[in-house]
């Protein structure tokens, strides 16, 4: 439920990032285009976990009102998992202006999308830290062009397994299995 509930967000705040990106040019006194979304994952098109984020990606795109090849484009890039082309394709999807970068799936797309454009607004899903990584400067407030979401995997699931375990065990047992005596600490 939470997985679905975070799907969602990302989804929003990419669609969210368009529309500031829309507004932007409008008060510039630009003729409002069909923005255009740079879909940056280091994953390959045809790997399961990326046609699930896409997925909810879509998802998003549609419950914020925008519908691919109507009113929003989106140009896709691919690495295949061949980490040293993410330079080249967040610099290609910053030669080509497009209005928002949703940079997904794995550190080092963010990582690359930021070395590749200080304007551009990044939208972004890792599981790492980006404060530890120096994507942003705090997690409350990013600074930059970057915002997204983090699940911070290293922090917040031993935090969840021990609530999952405070709600297991019944009360007045002991939290932890006591060690027998005379038995060496491993």
């Amino acid at each position: 439920m939470l997985d679905l509930k975070r799907r969602k967000f990302i989804a929003l705040v990419g669609a969210g990032g368009l529309l500031v990106a829309a507004k932007v040019k409008r008060a510039r006194g630009q003729q409002p285009a069909v923005p255009v979304i740079g879909f940056l994952s280091s994953y390959s098109s045809s790997d399961a976990f990326a046609q699930y984020f896409l997925a909810a990606f879509h998802q998003g795109l549609k419950q914020a009102g925008y519908v691919e090849g109507q009113n929003v484009a989106v140009e896709y890039r691919w690495d295949g998992n061949q980490y040293e082309r993410l330079t080249a394709l967040a610099a290609d999807l910053v030669r080509r202006q497009v209005s928002v970068i949703t940079a997904g799936s794995a550190s080092l797309a963010v990582v690359a999308a930021k070395a590749a454009t200080t304007t551009i607004p990044i939208v972004f899903l890792m599981g790492g830290n980006p404060v530890e990584l120096g994507l942003v400067a705090s997690l409350n407030r990013p600074g930059g062009n970057l915002t997204g979401i983090t699940t911070l995997n290293t922090v917040i699931t031993p935090k969840r397994l021990w609530r999952q375990r405070l709600r297991v065990v019944p009360p007045g047992r002991p939290l932890h299995r006591p060690r027998a005596q005379g038995r060496e600490a491993g």
